[in-house]
């Protein structure tokens, strides 16, 4: 699924317009993304939660040459599926 076919599918299932609908998402999405930057958690109850994770620094391989190279140490956002998201699936 696409961006603009989840905001046809919020405005549908909203009765709200399709400009409405991609508000919202964009701003559920940039509230997600400043929370996350701060390092906090986001927990959508039966959906998942969203959180930050810390990579160490490690040695990896270039495959084309097979030259040792060090990747950084970074942040990885990370999401947990829910217990009722993870049932729905089934």
């Amino acid at each position: 699924m696409t961006k603009s076919e989840l905001v046809d599918a919020v405005a549908k299932g909203a009765n709200i317009s399709k400009a409405s609908a991609a508000k919202a998402i964009d701003s559920c999405i940039a509230a997600i993304t400043k929370a996350l930057k701060k390092g906090d958690r986001v927990t959508l109850v039966g959906f998942g939660t969203f959180s930050v994770r810390k990579r160490k620094a490690r040695t990896g391989r270039n495959p084309r040459t097979g030259k040792e190279i060090k990747i950084p140490a970074s942040k990885v956002p990370r999401f947990t599926p829910g217990k009722a998201l993870k049932q729905a699936i089934k």
